[in-house]
Formats: structure tokens, C-alpha cells, sequence
């Protein structure tokens, strides 16, 4: 008797475990995106295609349209480069030689993002004269 009592929980705790995670996978397997660097991706950029992807490199040769918001810029890292599109707004500190990431998907014409992070830069320096006031407490 304890032994059919057993093999019922063991087989039932089987397949919970295992409808858990097959529902864990599946799950996961439509929001996952990758996060590569420019180069990775455009050594063999038609493996990439399509995919969902977050794109780190420095923005180059910036172009926008005010009036619809469109950009179009190169994202560059080492060597390597792609054209790239965005439509929105973008944060203040966007510009050529910004170190940005994209989210979106690579296409045979250039990278359609849907989003841009732009990264700060690590050292910020005041507007105006160097120095100017720097050896007092509230600039510290």
C-alpha cells in the first residue's frame, strides 16, 4: 500500500516539475534578446537577421529629422559598422560619438531599432572656463 502511495506522488511531482518548466520555456523563449557588441553581429550579420537583439557601439555620422523625429546614423564598434534607423524621441545625451544601445532587429538594409539607450559618459565637465571656481565647497 505504501509503496502505490509513493509512486502516485513521485509520478504527480514529475509531472508538475516538468509541465512547470516546459511552461517556463516556452515563456521565455519569445522575450529573449541578445546583447552583442556591432562586431559580433556584422562578422555574420545573416545569422542575425530577424532576430530580436540589443546592439552596443558608438553612434556616427548622426542625421535626424526634426519635424518627424526620424534618425539614421552608423553604429560602429573596431572595425566594423552598421547602418541604423530610429524613429522618437532620444535621450539629451545622444550625439556623434555616443555609446549606445539599440533594441531591435538587424535587416538586410541596416539595424530597425525601437529603442535607444544612451550611455553616460563617465566623466562630466562643467560649461565655461576650466577651473573657474573650482577650489570652492559648492563645486565639490
Amino acid at each position: 500500500m505504501k509503496k502505490n502511495v509513493l509512486m502516485r506522488v513521485a509520478v504527480s511531482a514529475a509531472i508538475l516539475v516538468g509541465a512547470v518548466c516546459l511552461l517556463f520555456f516556452l515563456t521565455m523563449k519569445s522575450d529573449v534578446q541578445f546583447y552583442k557588441n556591432v562586431d559580433e553581429v556584422m562578422v555574420s550579420p545573416t545569422q542575425w537577421y530577424g532576430k530580436p537583439l540589443q546592439l552596443h557601439g558608438v553612434a556616427a555620422d548622426v542625421m535626424t529629422n526634426p519635424k518627424t523625429l526620424d534618425y539614421s546614423f552608423q553604429l560602429k564598434t573596431g572595425a566594423y559598422a552598421v547602418n541604423a534607423v530610429y524613429r522618437g524621441v532620444v535621450p539629451d545625451t545622444f550625439k556623434d560619438g555616443a555609446e549606445v544601445v539599440l533594441t531591435g532587429r538587424l535587416d538586410h538594409d541596416g539595424f530597425h531599432a525601437n529603442a535607444i539607450t544612451a550611455k553616460c559618459p563617465s566623466k562630466y565637465q562643467a560649461a565655461g572656463a576650466a577651473g573657474a571656481g573650482a577650489g570652492t565647497e559648492e563645486n565639490r
